[in-house]
């Protein structure tokens, strides 16, 4: 796993949540931060320099004939065996992973243009004009970020990109549209390895990148039925689990009980005589009378406030958000405060908050290590 900087609680996620692998069986996650690797001690300049200064490594250590390399903001189940086994019998030296779009989407992806045998004959990257989908003027192929090589191929590929004085180190602007030039380059159909599929039939693929990709990505966990399933016991999602006491759900004196409909509720939560609807309550967020929240991610530790009102939040970890807060019922004040996405998503983060007017900061709760 390559990253990039300020990656120590990811890194912590990783060891502890997949700690159950065996080197013994050759089972490894191997976590490369920048900077490790060259004397001249640069940043990962692109997402090839990323992993052209990891090559010596690759060679030296895993030695492998082929190299599946994914994106780190991207929701989806797929069978990767499916994808290398196309790659192998198609004779590519590069194969690249897609999904079918809407055509005035398209200009947000790498597009391709394929043959008959899925052949690419044009790559582009975010282009303003997207090529149809052979047969389907309405559609065109985007990439998803999953790409399959040739290890020999790759790390030519990659020395050449280096040399190359117009380059911008990264595998969609440079490493794949060598591939389609030289005419070695192939796209694999998503719905051919895809393991989560909706229940009208689209192969689920979202690029969480940005605040409102993100927070949808998330509401599609608790769709009806959900968009995709954190449920499906065919295909579990693997995660690291503190050891929490069972949310509890308690009603104080004077006050409503709680109404929690279509929520899911992470391990030591506490909820008193609150209304939560369409939301996602991580690890031991504590929540206080009279609190609403509506179509809301909440990260770990959070707290909410007596009366607090949240629509269309996403809460950084470790927020304490003081009584009667109000947010996302007024487009004007959550854009003074606070990052207010384009389609209305309000991001809350302890620095936000830090620069309110008069906060009241609530009693602190025992955090749990990333």
């Amino acid at each position: 796993m390559i990253t990039q900087y300020k990656a120590h609680s990811l890194l912590r996620h990783i060891q502890h949540g997949w700690s159950f692998l065996h080197a013994e069986r050759n089972e490894f996650i191997d976590l490369l931060p920048a900077r490790q690797q060259l004397e001249e001690g640069y940043w990962y300049r692109g997402t090839a320099d990323a992993v052209y200064q990891n090559k010596e490594i690759m060679q030296r250590h895993y030695r492998p004939e082929y190299v599946v390399i994914l994106a780190g903001d991207h929701i989806y189940k797929m069978n990767y065996a499916q994808m290398l086994l196309d790659h192998v019998k198609s004779g590519a030296r590069c194969t690249v992973g897609c999904i079918e779009v809407p055509r005035e989407q398209a200009h947000a992806f790498g597009v391709m243009a394929v043959d008959e045998q899925f052949r690419i004959t044009r790559f582009e990257e975010k282009p303003s004009h997207p090529p149809a989908m052979p047969g389907n003027p309405q559609r065109s192929l985007a990439s998803m970020g999953i790409y399959i090589f040739n290890a020999d191929y790759l790390y030519q590929t990659l020395e050449e990109a280096q040399t190359d004085p117009e380059t911008s180190f990264d595998f969609g602007q440079d490493i794949i549209p060598a591939a389609v030039r030289e005419g070695v380059a192939y796209a694999h159909p998503f719905g051919r390895s895809c393991m989560g599929f909706t229940a009208d039939g689209e192969a689920y693929w979202r690029d969480v990148g940005t605040l409102d990709a993100y927070w949808e990505a998330n509401i599609d966990l608790i769709s009806t039925p959900p968009r995709l399933d954190p449920f499906d016991p065919n295909w579990p999602i693997i995660s690291k689990h503190a050891q929490l006491a069972p949310a509890r759900f308690k009603q104080s004196a004077r006050h409503a009980g709680n109404v929690v409909e279509n929520a899911l509720i992470g391990g030591g939560c506490v909820i008193d005589s609150a209304q939560i609807h369409n939301a996602i309550l991580s690890a031991r967020v504590e929540v206080a009378p009279e609190a609403q929240i509506e179509a809301s991610v909440l990260m770990p530790e959070v707290y909410v406030g007596r009366g607090c009102r949240l629509q269309r939040c996403v809460i950084d970890r470790g927020c304490r958000l003081p009584d009667g807060l109000t947010i996302g019922e007024d487009p004007q004040q959550d854009a003074r405060y606070f990052h207010r996405s384009p389609n209305g998503i309000v991001l809350v983060t302890q620095e936000a908050l830090a620069n309110l007017p008069a906060v009241r900061q609530a009693a602190p709760i025992m955090a749990v290590p990333a």
